[in-house]
């Protein structure tokens, strides 16, 4: 049998799969000889067995941790149980990955009508005693019992209005025993510490379950098998008197990652209070004046911790009496500038490595430097400022609950969630909101932590806000009144409130930024490529780093209004006469269009897809735009509507599109050809270094490409000639069926480079239509029936296999090929960590991905296995 109890002097930081990381950081700062009060973990393992059990501890677990008590009994100097000496515990989860507030924690635990009395003529402080057994009491309801919160909270409420009294601070031991009196009829829980103790690890094991911590894993891709470690300490207590208090600080700055000592504290209060946001708590530096000895020991204590760690920390203390104690060291969450700041500090510290440093910053992180800051000259309307929590720029429709937040978003309107403070319970609503505002709360309460951790702008402790719930409202102290629904603009950067939607500014640079993107580079083997038709498009994509265009659509540029029309005549060409003359006209709108990427990407591939559409996505489809376009082009009604009817086809992304078009409309080809290379000849003409590569989409079979490479290659040396000039060109196909894929070999020799169409590839291999897939993938996920939805992240198994098995077996055909990705797939980091141990040449994602692509191709290649 593998044991499942550990004490904090048992274990190390690297026994995070084993202890969770809070259990494996607990041992690890005992081992440094901090002030950490002494405990034991229970295992992840026996998590996993738990529920393997059927929700059952194992029969020998409660006689494994009795022996670790007794040791901990030890060397605390209490007894649990005992009211003459007692010794209370916190219970907590703790996972091998962190998760913040998701699952649940008990304090206080070991507290009964005995012990309380015991525990108030031991400390000389009955306010303190019954202080704390309100606490256990409503905490083992919540998380064991499952009783509601609200009930608690409205007896707390109600006491303080017969008192006359307004904060929690203000009720005296009378006022608590009183509380705890009427929080002991509406709920009844069991007086035997021991009994405590068994429902609470239960509860704890359960908590992995809870809706929050299932959308928790999933937002951040956290294995669902982990479990939980269940940590039991010893208490200490910052409810005390006014020489305690609770706190949470970080080595540095989480919002801007300035090396300076950050974080919060209260005194007389418990660490929940700081984290809850129930009361707004006092900057770290005020700790200095108040307990200078404590806060010159915290200063120590968290430098030593950085340099032991490597990594900016976030921790959590407790001050009893003047002493301080350690309660948690975890790497802490910070915004993706913050990220980005703090590893290129710490490579230039000597603390880490330029590779270490990128595996620091998340790829969705870097979307911090390209999304919309606040434009400073536009603001206007400010009506409230809180704390800049998470940065950024948002704008939406105020709601007031995370259901809201959700339905409301459905068709895509933007919301800002406006909440008096969140809690874990609400992370479907963060998870969907533009921006998060709340009237209490610090720097590091839930709301701060959660919205920074998913880069998702955020304002907390805004206490010039009141929420009427009930009415929909939300007030100002001067009175504005900002109802259900209204829009408002929330400047994370400042903590400013504005009414409106205030204008943004494009996402700014920074030379750390600049510098990591650098790294980047270096350390990666895939290149990146851009899908871009337009030249802004692909200036914004060399600007961001693109190695080239690995996706053009040439569709695109077809539904330009001064185009469209001619796409449509020759389309509703009866002739092959009447096709060419239109197409005589297209071919220079498409060689104008080539000629401006050519000059953008000098230098740098440009990958041009031939028409990829069913034709009749060009055509007008009621009786309206059916007449105008009749009037425009001079085809009768009856014409267009025989012809949009003849092209409509039951399953159209399996039909008539792709290079079935160039077999049957050879003369469409000949024309995007001549384009492209006549505009590749004219840049060279100019200078430049084009590079185009010509790609046939959606072959199922060689024969399909020699018959179209025919015609590119007659119309490429007929405009050659023409020009009397020459230019370098490729030829190659997308790899989007799974035939083409299981043929490669074949297909190997007619081509120069293979690029996987990765979008309709999923479409094919699961048979799920990619535009209809959202009426079912909730339901796919929420079963577990798939593990992710295939159209986000490349399933490796099914699709990842066809991949292989074309690059294998057309490696075999013909040597030198080259390899690439433009689904959209080209921009997801885990679907690029799997492209790099396939062994592509280059991704090609949308624009604003592209620096997301060069740090995830980095980091899949740093953490590459080396070669024994």
């Amino acid at each position: 049998m593998a044991k499942r109890v550990y004490l904090f002097n048992e274990g190390s930081k690297d026994d995070r799969e084993l202890l969770g990381g809070k259990g494996a950081n607990l041992c690890e700062m005992t081992s440094l000889g901090l002030p950490v009060p002494f405990g034991f973990i229970i295992t992840t393992p026996t998590c996993r067995e738990f529920f393997d059990s059927g929700n059952k501890l194992p029969s020998q677990l409660e006689s494994e941790y009795r022996v670790a008590l007794a040791l901990v009994e030890e060397q605390m100097g209490g007894r649990f149980g005992d009211p003459e000496n007692p010794l209370l515990f916190s219970v907590r989860s703790g996972a091998p990955v962190s998760m913040p507030g998701m699952m649940n924690t008990i304090l206080n635990l070991g507290m009964n009508d005995e012990i309380v009395e015991g525990l108030a003529r031991r400390t000389g402080n009955p306010r303190f005693a019954y202080d704390s057994y309100r606490r256990f009491i409503q905490m083992y309801a919540d998380v064991v019992l499952g009783t509601e919160d609200e009930c608690f909270e409205e007896v707390i409420a109600a006491r303080k209005a017969e008192t006359g009294k307004t904060l929690d601070t203000e009720l005296d031991a009378d006022d608590w025993k009183a509380v705890v009196a009427r929080f002991k009829e509406l709920v009844d829980f069991p007086q035997d510490p021991h009994t405590q103790l068994k429902a609470a690890v239960e509860a704890v094991f359960l908590s992995w379950h809870t809706p929050r911590a299932i959308v928790y894993r999933e937002m951040n891709n956290i294995d669902e098998d982990l479990g939980t470690a269940v940590c039991v300490q010893a208490m200490v207590f910052g409810n005390y008197g006014e020489t305690s208090g609770s706190g949470v600080a970080f080595t540095r700055n989480p919002s801007t990652g300035e090396d300076a000592f950050f974080g919060e504290y209260l005194i007389n209060a418990a660490g929940e209070d700081v984290v809850a946001g129930i009361r707004t708590p006092k900057p770290i530096t005020a700790l200095h004046e108040a307990m200078p000895e404590v806060y010159d020991q915290l200063f120590e204590t968290q430098a030593l911790l950085e340099r032991h760690y490597r990594d900016m920390q976030d921790l959590e203390f407790t001050v009893q009496e003047g002493r301080l104690y350690m309660l948690q060291t975890r790497s802490g969450k910070r915004t993706g500038r913050a990220s980005v700041k703090i590893a290129v500090d710490m490579v230039n510290e000597g603390l880490i490595t330029e590779k270490e440093a990128l595996l620091r910053v998340s790829p969705e992180h870097v979307e911090s430097f390209l999304h919309p800051m606040v434009d400073p000259a536009a603001k206007q309307d400010i009506v409230a400022k809180g704390l800049p929590a998470s940065p950024g720029g948002a704008t939406g429709q105020v709601v007031f609950s995370a259901d809201e937040a959700v339905q409301v978003s459905r068709d895509g309107t933007a919301v800002v969630l406006v909440r008096r403070e969140t809690t874990p319970e609400d992370i479907h609503g963060m998870k969907v909101a533009e921006g998060i505002l709340t009237e209490l709360g610090g720097m590091t309460s839930h709301a701060a932590v959660v919205a920074r951790g998913m880069g998702v702008c955020a304002i907390t402790g805004c206490e010039t806000l009141t929420l009427d719930y009930q009415a929909g409202t939300v007030t100002t102290d001067d009175g504005v009144v900002i109802k259900r629904g209204d829009t408002i603009t929330l400047d994370g950067s400042t903590g400013e409130v504005m009414l409106g939607d205030i204008p943004k500014t494009e996402a700014s640079s920074s030379e750390d930024f600049q510098t990591l993107l650098a790294w980047a580079d270096k350390h990666r083997k895939l290149k990146v490529r851009a899908n871009a038709e337009t030249p802004e498009d692909a200036a914004k994509a060399r600007e961001l780093g693109a190695e080239g265009i690995g996706l053009c659509r040439t569709e695109h540029m077809f539904f330009e209004a001064d185009r469209i029309d001619h796409m449509r005549g020759m389309i509703l060409a009866e002739t092959k006469e009447q096709r060419s003359a239109y197409l005589e006209k297209l071919l220079e709108f498409q060689r104008a269009d080539m000629l401006a990427l050519f000059e953008v990407m000098d230098g740098l591939p440009v990958t041009v897809r031939l028409l990829d559409p069913p034709l009749h996505e060009f055509l007008p489809h009621d009786e309206e735009d059916m007449a105008s376009l009749s009037e425009r082009i001079g085809v009768p009604v009856d014409v267009i509507r025989e012809r949009t009817h003849g092209l409509q086809e039951v399953n159209p992304m399996l039909g008539f599109r792709g290079c079935r078009l160039s077999i049957v409309f050879p003369e469409i080809t000949e024309m995007q050809a001549t384009a492209i290379i006549t505009a590749a000849i004219e840049a060279k003409e100019k200078g430049l270094n084009p590079l185009p590569e010509i790609m046939i989409p959606l072959v199922v079979n060689v024969r399909e490409i020699r018959r179209i490479t025919e015609v590119i290659e007659k119309s490429i040396l007929e405009a050659m000639a023409e020009k009397k000039a020459s230019v370098p060109y490729k030829v190659g196909t997308m790899m989007e069926t799974p035939r083409a894929c299981l043929g490669a070999k074949r297909l190997a020799p007619a081509v120069e480079f293979m690029s996987f169409g990765t979008n309709d590839l999923t479409q094919m291999t699961y048979g799920f239509s990619r535009d209809d897939i959202g009426k079912f993938i909730g339901e796919y996920l929420n079963r577990k029936i798939v593990d992710s939805d295939p159209f986000v992240s490349l399933d490796v198994r099914a699709v990842g296999r066809l991949m292989k098995i074309a690059i294998e077996d057309s490696k075999i055909g013909q040597k030198g090929i080259k390899y690439g990705i433009c689904g959209e797939h080209g921009g997801d980091p885990k679907s690029i960590t799997f492209c790099h141990e396939l062994g592509l040449d280059y991704v090609s994602c949308s624009p604003y991905r592209v620096p997301i692509a060069r740090i995830a191709a980095a980091q899949a290649n740093v953490l590459e296995p080396v070669p024994e």
